[in-house]
């Protein structure tokens, strides 16, 4: 049972435009292909006995790709190019992320889930990669997700799901500036730009900048987080039942 969060969006469809939760379908399709069962988690009011509880439900989590964390998390103003904040979606993936780390749940970030962790774990972020960088390499524009090659290192998880080299399909303007506690750095692009962390003390935690999901042909992350999963719970029904 893989818990996604979700959008929260003003959404059109037919006769109706209210807000509404929705979650493209590519990222819960790479769950069921990869084995598990896709379990949507929309934006709700939340606190930790909360997330726990949601979190008790589950065998595995994945932080989902969306707008900008809001910058007030990690102590900075705003930028003119970062989004308008989706608070009740930061406190609430913060939250779920929390008690994941807490409860030892696998899990995975996706791009905004990835800086989700990174400020989850006092860390910070570059708010438009165009003026640190120079580029827009990571963000087209348009929907369009452009190819960049991430570098692995060694002894890392990500080297064992994914080998020492990737082609990640990127659509960002922000990363991972300064790195929150227990995280480490375990894929880089030739730029220097942080492209995945894994936090170490927990079996699987894993977050990359790029979208896994947006690559049919390659579902070894979520089989990653599939496998992680399944023995996660058998260890905790074990438990249960002794």
């Amino acid at each position: 049972m893989i818990g996604l969060t979700t959008y929260l969006e003003q959404a059109q469809t037919g006769i109706w435009d209210v807000p509404a939760s929705f979650l493209p379908k590519v990222y819960f399709e790479a769950v069921t292909r990869a084995g598990g069962i896709a379990i949507l988690l929309p934006p709700q009011p939340v606190d930790a006995p909360i997330a726990h509880q949601v979190l008790a439900g589950l065998d595995g989590l994945i932080i989902t790709g969306g707008k900008d964390v809001d910058p007030a998390r990690y102590g900075q103003e705003r930028h003119p190019q970062t989004d308008e904040p989706r608070r009740d979606r930061d406190a609430w993936e913060d939250a779920l992320l929390t008690a994941a780390i807490d409860m030892e749940v696998p899990f995975l970030g996706i791009c905004r889930g990835a800086q989700v962790l990174n400020v989850a774990l006092g860390g910070t972020l570059h708010q438009h990669l165009p003026e640190v960088l120079g580029t827009t390499r990571y963000n087209l524009g348009e929907g369009n997700f452009n190819d960049n090659a991430v570098s692995v290192e060694q002894s890392s998880r990500l080297r064992e799901l994914v080998g020492e080299s990737l082609v990640g399909k990127s659509y960002h303007h922000q990363a991972i500036d300064e790195l929150g506690e227990g995280l480490v750095v375990t894929a880089r692009s030739d730029d220097g730009l942080i492209q995945a962390v894994e936090l170490e003390r927990v079996p699987f935690g894993v977050a990359v900048q790029w979208h896994p999901e947006q690559d049919p042909d390659d579902i070894r992350l979520f089989e990653g987080l599939v496998d992680a999963a399944r023995e996660y719970a058998s260890k905790t029904s074990g438990s249960a039942h002794g």
